[in-house]
Order: structure tokens, then C-alpha cells, then sequence
């Protein structure tokens, strides 16, 4: 067997045998997801839930809440029987405490606010828009209404054609009249004056 044949028949070989191991990559269809070793979430769950968070920590409730639970802590770590105290007097772990609830409660508010300036910054976008396309149709009405005055300037109005037919009423008669006296006239009335019923 020559070198080149037995090349290419390695070469169908190995690329027989990739194709039999890989399945075949088709385009017309979505690939299928990859396995994850960590657990997958929801981000806008999570960022709807942060919101809900923030939204009652800004609250009047929530001061109420943690004012009542913070009084009955240093009291019932005061007045309580000594083996019953769970937090003595430099009330150690209610600073642990509020120091998480503060850690917690500081990137949730952050996050809140960043999902209100995105909202916000789309908002503007399309209040943006919407102030283009209304200076746009503004400016083609604008243009459109000036175009129809300047049109309007060129069309015969009913004053006027009144007023040239009034003209050429007195012109006729000067001219008939002086065709009655004897003078030449240009363009002689075919009919005595009157009003024209057949022409109605």
C-alpha cells in the first residue's frame, strides 16, 4: 500500500470514529444546557426579593419592630433570673446581632436601588423617545399647516371671485351702454340683459 493511501485511510478512520463518538452538531436546533456542579437561581427572583427586604426596612414598621425587640431583649437580660440571661450586661450578642441584620440590610438597599436606576434609566429612555417623536410630529404638522397657508395665499376665495365677477358686471355694462350710444364695441351682448335661465 502506497503512503498517501494509507494516510487518507487513517484519516477516514480517525474522523469515522470521532464522528461515531460525537453526536453531530445541529444549527437549526438550541444547544442543550450544561450541567452545573454549583446550584443555579434565579437572579430576578432573588433581586424581586431583595426589593420586598429593602422596601420593609424603609418602613415605620420595621423601626417599630426592632425598637419593641431590642427593649424586651435588654430587658428580660436585666430583670430576668441570672441562669435564664442569655446576653449580659455589655449585651455582646444583640451588637452581633444588629451588626449582621446592618450588614445584610446595607447590599440589599444597594441592590434595590440599583434595580429602581435601571428602571429609571429605561423610563427616561422612553420618555426620551417619546419627547423625539412628538418634537417630530410637531415639526411636520408645523411644516404641513405653513405649506397649506402658503397654498391657501394662491386659491381664489369667495370674496375675491365676487369681487372680480362684480368687475366684470360694471365692465359689460360700460361696454353695452356705450354699444347703445353709437360707439363700437369690442365684444357686442349677444342676449338683452337679464338673468341667464338657460345657463342654470
Amino acid at each position: 500500500m502506497s503512503p498517501e493511501r494509507e494516510t487518507g485511510a487513517r484519516e477516514r478512520t480517525a474522523s469515522g470514529a470521532t464522528a461515531a463518538s460525537r453526536p453531530r452538531v445541529r444549527l437549526d436546533q438550541p444547544r442543550a444546557p450544561r450541567r452545573r456542579l454549583l446550584p443555579e437561581y434565579d437572579p430576578e427572583a432573588f433581586a424581586r426579593l431583595s426589593e420586598r427586604i429593602a422596601r420593609f426596612l424603609g418602613t415605620g414598621r420595621f423601626i417599630v419592630w426592632m425598637t419593641f425587640v431590642i427593649i424586651l431583649w435588654v430587658v428580660w437580660n436585666v430583670s430576668a433570673p441570672a441562669d435564664l440571661r442569655f446576653d449580659h450586661y455589655p449585651f455582646i450578642f444583640l451588637t452581633l446581632m444588629l451588626s449582621l441584620q446592618a450588614s445584610y440590610a446595607a447590599p440589599l438597599i444597594l441592590l434595590a436601588q440599583n434595580r429602581q436606576d435601571d428602571r429609571d434609566r429605561v423610563n427616561l429612555e422612553q420618555d426620551r423617545k417619546q419627547n423625539e417623536r412628538s418634537i417630530a410630529d410637531t415639526e411636520y404638522l408645523t411644516r404641513e399647516i405653513a405649506s397649506l397657508r402658503a397654498g391657501l395665499g394662491e386659491v381664489a376665495t369667495r370674496d375675491w371671485i365676487r369681487s372680480e365677477l362684480q368687475d366684470l358686471v360694471k365692465e359689460l355694462e360700460e361696454r353695452y351702454a356705450e354699444g347703445q350710444s353709437g360707439r363700437p364695441v369690442i365684444f357686442p351682448a349677444e342676449r338683452p340683459r337679464g338673468r341667464d335661465v338657460e345657463d342654470r
